[in-house]
């Protein structure tokens, strides 16, 4: 739940969350003394508005009790709705709930705009909500609910939002994931620390493709809200993790050019490289415990190190590690004889221990290569990406039957990490794609996403584990993967 509500915003700020394009919301309208004023939000308009105002109308859910019909009607222009019951009695109840995270509460407003059928009729509307809270940036949703007057049993509709901010399915599953993001914590509720990187990586990704700025504030106040927390700029004792939030910081200065980003990004790489050592003639350790060196802190070093390097004027020290760091992976064998990357190394032999070949030990990599090449301007790291890729798009173990991504996990328990790995597959997938001028992934990459947003979708553009569907649970690493995988795709 988003606690922590922003108390005055300027007018720019303001506009952020209002849809591109759209005109200048005009001076909000006065409530009608019948409504209570704590629960009123205006933005374009004020909440209870006659739904005969609206411009445009659609239906996105229904459901039935009884023999009615309570549906859940939705004005796109003026982001705002209504609910409505049909073929009902005198006596039955209709009404709006509004959730601000996702649907998991709806703290937002519950009970909007109670509408009971009155003597002589067999239905009734509500009044017209708004769904969003520009304000306060409350990204929402409403649904329709419903009571017969001579029963105790409820209906309501599944959650459903407005396209603003929404046009396609890239902003929309966008907009999606900030229904999770906590305004308090400048992280996402329904995930961890490391996986909120990713999601803030997503998230920037998309301002950057979809050219939807709506949300850049949580760039800032993730930054802020966060910048001291463990060991500070966004180090702590999980190599790994400092190296999520490395790139992510990276990706923020490549899109404001705010200073501070990179100065972290470098101070996350340089925390990294305290924990390179000789064992096993290099590598940086997964974490500060120093008990295992593995596949993704490496092949994260790689990339952030490589990345810095083009960013730096007259760097040669990041250069150096990502190069290292590369010959260093060649050498242990964590790449197996099938051109797939297995989990780490045995301490014991330095050499590859076997363990599952997770998607994200693929795309972490290949986007690594990538970053490498550009560093270098030496196409010899595409080819050796381009064998990584080829074999973690075909690979039988990493796909259902007919060609969909799966993690191997996918059969049981994936936990709190796995969701978000085939995100970090397809976003360095991705960055490979774009950077081979005949762009062989593309149908790939597009099939994937056609299936999940055909399979894996709800009517508000969250997204579950398995692209195939169907929708399992939701959580913002999920939905970060899914973000990613619809950034990624042409």
């Amino acid at each position: 739940m988003v606690v922590g509500i922003v108390s005055s915003l300027t007018l720019s700020s303001i506009a952020l969350i209002a849809p591109l394009g759209a005109p200048a919301p005009p001076a909000p309208e006065t409530p009608p003394v019948t409504m209570s004023t704590q629960a009123t939000i205006c933005n374009k308009y004020c909440d209870a508005r006659d739904p005969a105002l609206a411009p445009k109308e659609r239906v996105p859910v229904s459901t039935t009790l009884f023999g009615r019909t309570i549906a859940l009607h939705l004005d796109d222009d003026d982001a705002m709705g209504w609910a409505a019951i049909e073929n009902g009695n005198p006596g039955d109840e209709v009404w709006l709930d509004r959730s601000m995270d996702g649907g998991r509460t709806w703290t937002g407003g519950s009970r909007l705009g109670n509408a009971a059928i009155p003597a002589g009729q067999r239905g009734r509307r509500t009044l017209m909500y708004n769904v969003d809270d520009w304000n306060n940036l409350g990204v929402g949703a409403l649904r329709a609910c419903g009571k017969a007057g001579d029963r105790p049993d409820i209906a309501c509709t599944p959650w459903a939002r407005v396209d603003w901010n929404a046009w396609d399915r890239r902003t929309a599953a966008a907009t999606a994931i900030m229904q999770d993001y906590n305004l308090g914590t400048g992280l996402f509720d329904t995930t961890g620390w490391w996986n909120s990187a990713n999601a803030l990586n997503a998230l920037i990704d998309n301002i950057r493709i979809s050219g939807m700025h709506s949300y850049q504030y949580a760039i800032a106040r993730t930054y802020d809200l966060n910048l001291n927390k463990f060991e500070g700029q966004f180090r702590n004792d999980y190599i790994d993790d400092t190296g999520w939030w490395g790139l992510a910081w990276v990706a923020a200065y490549d899109l404001t050019g705010d200073a501070r980003y990179l100065q972290t990004a470098r101070a996350d790489a340089d925390h990294m490289a305290a924990y390179w050592d000789n064992t096993c003639g290099g590598g940086v350790w997964w974490s500060e415990a120093k008990t295992y060196k593995n596949a993704i802190s490496n092949s994260l070093y790689i990339q952030l190190n490589a990345q810095l390097h083009t960013r730096i004027a007259g760097d040669t020290t990041y250069l150096q590690r990502a190069r290292s760091g590369w010959t260093w992976f060649q050498q242990t064998g964590m790449i197996n004889g099938s051109n797939l990357v297995n989990d780490g190394i045995n301490l014991s032999t330095c050499k590859n221990n076997g363990d599952t070949a997770w998607t994200y030990n693929q795309g972490v990599l290949i986007g690594a290569l990538t970053e490498l090449s550009k560093a270098t301007n030496n196409s010899a790291y595409l080819t050796s990406a381009r064998q990584l890729a080829d074999a973690s798009t075909t690979a039988t173990g990493l796909h259902t039957s007919d060609g969909i991504l799966r993690e191997p996990c996918e059969g049981g328990d994936c936990g709190s990490d796995g969701p978000s790995f085939k995100g970090a597959h397809v976003r360095g997938l991705g960055k490979l794609n774009a950077a081979l001028g005949d762009h062989p992934y593309t149908s790939y990459l597009q099939r994937q996403a056609d299936r999940a947003y055909a399979a894996d979708r709800t009517p508000m553009d969250h997204y579950g584990l398995r692209w195939y569907g169907p929708v399992d649970k939701l959580d913002a690493a999920r939905q970060q993967s899914a973000l990613d995988l619809l950034n990624a795709a042409p």
